[in-house]
């Protein structure tokens, strides 16, 4: 019996470890060929051969030739608002909801859930307009509000599953010690938070770092785009300059990947604590 088990697992053995080889080589397949097209010269963007002439003109046009640095800049502005406010106000709703019973929280936590609901492509029109009326059009800032409408809600129902998982016995403790509820909040409550918040974070961060949509409606004329945005300047109607995209891809993909390898440690247990039943 123990000889036809073992038969029988080595071919389920090897067609597991197949499957990921496979999958893995699927995965990390277009990431490459795009590293490995940004040091081609122009004339073999679509070669399938590996690199014959090693060049950085790809990168020296990039970053001296075009609006990059500002666009760069524009993001990470927009990024740091965006994740500086939404982990925020994301982390005070999902407390406050997993804490306290008030007035009107059911619909407030029903209207969380249903902003989730409508596409992008639908809120563009509303969206301009409101910030059209508010003088926010081609402003970081009106960029910065519009990505916490995408964030903050999906955040903070995460964040008041993660905080469902606390003790109460620790606000009790804070409370025995004189804090304020904002005190016990800031003091006891968000040490033990670095879980959510690093998932959070990361969502708010890709959330602002990646989006195409808005970025592209709301923010006009090339010095004002953000890194998203910027990137489909090398795309046109009469063509397209592979290698600079391909370079300036390689390197928006940097700062995002240095930010995931210092979250991904909590990311596992902060959206499992997040996905808590509440």
């Amino acid at each position: 019996m123990t000889m036809r088990t073992q038969k029988r697992s080595r071919p389920a053995s090897v067609g597991l470890h197949a499957g990921l080889l496979i999958g893995t080589a699927v995965a990390l397949f277009p990431p490459l060929w795009l590293l490995v097209t940004s040091f081609k010269p122009k004339s073999e963007a679509f070669s399938t051969a590996l690199v014959k002439d090693f060049t950085f003109d790809n990168y020296d046009h990039v970053l001296a030739d075009t609006y990059f640095l500002d666009w760069f800049g524009n993001s990470l502005l927009v990024v740091l608002g965006t994740t500086v406010v939404g982990v925020f106000i994301a982390s005070t709703t999902g407390y406050a909801l997993s804490r306290f019973r008030f007035p009107g929280m059911r619909p407030l936590m029903w209207v969380l859930l249903i902003t989730q609901m409508f596409p992008m492509a639908v809120l563009i029109v509303p969206l301009y307009n409101t910030l059209a009326t508010m003088g926010l059009l081609n402003q970081p800032v009106g960029l910065i509000i519009t990505y916490l409408t995408v964030a903050v809600p999906f955040c903070a129902w995460m964040m008041k599953g993660f905080f469902d998982t606390v003790p109460v016995s620790i606000d009790e403790s804070g409370r025995v010690d004189g804090l304020s509820p904002f005190g016990t909040f800031w003091r006891l409550i968000m040490p033990l938070a670095k879980p959510g918040l690093a998932v959070t974070g990361f969502y708010t961060f890709v959330t602002a770092w990646a989006e195409v949509a808005y970025a592209t409606a709301f923010m006009t004329g090339e010095e004002n785009l953000t890194l998203a945005g910027g990137l489909q300047t090398f795309v046109n109607r009469y063509g397209a300059d592979w290698g600079s995209m391909t370079a300036a891809a390689v390197i928006i993909a940097v700062p995002a990947a240095v930010v995931f390898g210092f979250a991904q440690r909590y990311l596992v247990s902060g959206m499992t604590a997040g996905a808590v039943k509440s």
